[in-house]
């Protein structure tokens, strides 16, 4: 997609708050010209000399009510920009983590947990900007329109001045475009390995220790740290040379203008209110010229900012990350379980047939593998190192996309294996079981309602009543980031307990026990 496809897709949202923001930031940029015109008939009046105490007051009466009315309408302007600018940012993010999750869990993270926040914090922020300042180039360009319309009354040839220095700032915009987009992308990528590493190395504490890498773990970190410096350095020179190049054409334009209109005021005598309204306007005309240069340059920026988020969902059309999907932004209260589950028909048999897959990066896999399952049995699945065990369990479920093949439960076709092998039909524990920071019973139950005969019988399924029992806290001990705090075994029990509380109807075990010792492994 290109970037106004993506903008014009945010801005379809929430249209009535982008066009509320709309209007309120287009009065605000349109309020000038009301004290532009006072100022005009104030300088007037003293110049004919015509004028009583009464008009002058009144018309500082009116300059002052303008001034209140533009305060309030631009404090109305922020409040009403920051909920649109928030609910810009939330919209993409809750698109691309919604499309992350879709994809089989196995392969939904192309890029490292830190690259990836990176996109979803800086990359976001660049769109919601662009989006934003959609609205002052309305506003902006509103005022210029009508101010001029306003000005060529006064002198068409000063105001025609005016649009020489736009001609050179877009001019200028243009033919760094594609320098501004390429810098752009070099500096968010080295700001994504630098994340990227931060937590690598806060993950790998007790491997960098044990291996006395320290040092090089640091000057490495050291290394990315100054590539990102030099990257956002040459992307920050760029965009503020564009601004120089703007503000300078704008200041050049406005002195050769300022120059005319002295002329012009003693060749033909233009009243001094006329004159004091021109100088007046100008300085917002220009700076309107000086704003859509640094917009040319958000534009291009906003483009490597979509094309880094697609990326996250690579394998789903571009237009995921953009999908008008509801989003609440508004209630007060967060469901703390998970819905009771839906009514699921009991295994008898799972049958899989000619399933096949293959890695991209090494073209290993799976090859016409068959399987069938009978409710009551248990079955192991044994091989080599590296012979695809692991993968077998993941296609079956779905975390991987088959190549080919069937799977059928109870003789009916799963279509969706992702969405049709979880809880209460089936649970899985991975070789490594994936544990948070928070307290164990929060770990096993994840998210579901509390049964405390359940969760004292999945305990006790899982061997973990004698390691409990000397936990001073309980079900309440905080186990640490990934479960850090606990032993390998006791990890796998966790998430041992974690399945059996769930009561499905199929239990899927990668290699559960390998951290445990031959007594408890028996007893399990």
């Amino acid at each position: 997609m290109k970037t106004y496809r993506f903008l014009w897709e945010m801005i379809r949202y929430r249209p009535w708050l982008y066009t509320l923001n709309a209007i309120l930031w287009t009065l605000i940029h349109l309020a000038p010209l009301v004290p532009g015109l006072i100022i005009q008939r104030f300088f007037n009046v003293f110049g004919a000399d015509t004028g009583s105490a009464s008009l002058v007051w009144t018309l500082v009466a009116l300059l002052v009510a303008t001034a209140i009315g533009r305060g309030v309408l631009f404090m109305s302007g922020v409040y009403v920009d920051t909920l649109h600018r928030f609910t810009m940012s939330a919209f993409l993010r809750h698109n691309i983590l919604a499309a992350i999750l879709e994809q089989p869990g196995a392969s939904a993270m192309k890029h490292t947990p830190g690259d990836a926040l990176s996109r979803l914090r800086e990359d976001a922020q660049s769109a919601e900007n662009a989006v934003s300042w959609t609205l002052d180039v309305i506003g902006m360009g509103s005022f210029a329109v009508v101010s001029i319309a306003i000005l060529l009354g006064i002198s068409a040839r000063i105001t025609l001045f005016v649009f020489v220095p736009l001609v050179g700032v877009i001019a200028a915009s243009q033919m760094a475009a594609t320098r501004i987009y390429r810098l752009r992308k070099s500096s968010r990528e080295a700001t994504g390995k630098v994340t990227s590493a931060i937590s690598e190395m806060f993950d790998a504490v007790q491997a960098i220790k044990v291996a006395g890498a320290e040092d090089h773990v640091i000057g490495h970190y050291r290394a990315l740290g100054n590539t990102r410096r030099s990257a956002m350095l040459k992307d920050r020179l760029m965009t503020q040379l564009l601004d120089a190049v703007s503000a300078s054409a704008v200041n050049l334009g406005t002195g050769a203008i300022l120059l005319l209109s002295a002329s012009l005021s003693q060749g033909a005598r233009l009243p001094l209110g006329d004159f004091a309204l021109f100088v007046y306007y100008l300085g917002f005309v220009t700076e309107f010229t000086q704003f859509f240069g640094r917009f040319l340059a958000q534009y291009r920026q906003a483009g490597v900012s979509f094309e880094r988020m697609t990326e996250l969902v690579s394998g789903l059309p571009a237009e995921r990350i953009v999908a008008q999907t509801p989003l609440d932004l508004t209630s007060t209260t967060t469901p703390l379980f998970l819905d009771p589950e839906p009514a699921s028909v009991p295994l008898e048999r799972l049958e899989a047939s000619g399933l096949s897959y293959r890695y991209p990066s090494s073209g290993r896999g799976l090859e016409r593998v068959d399987l069938s399952l009978a409710r009551g049995s248990f079955t192991v699945v044994t091989g080599r190192v590296a012979s695809g065990k692991t993968t077998l369990l993941r296609v079956l479920l779905g975390l991987l996309p088959r190549d080919a093949g069937q799977i059928f439960w109870n003789g009916g076709q799963v279509e969706d294996p992702g969405g049709f092998f979880v809880p209460p039909r089936c649970a899985y524990i991975s070789q490594v079981p994936w544990l948070f920071s928070g307290t164990l019973r929060e770990n096993i139950l994840l998210g579901l309602r509390e049964n405390p005969d359940m969760l004292t019988e999945a305990i006790r399924l899982s061997v973990f009543e004698q390691d409990l029992a000397q936990m001073p806290d309980g079900l309440e001990t905080i186990i640490g980031p990934k479960g850090v705090w606990l032993s390998g075994g006791q990890m796998q029990r966790a998430a041992a307990a974690r399945m059996f509380v769930r009561q499905p109807d199929l239990l899927v075990m990668d290699d559960l026990s390998s951290a445990l010792d031959v007594e408890t492994e028996e007893q399990l």
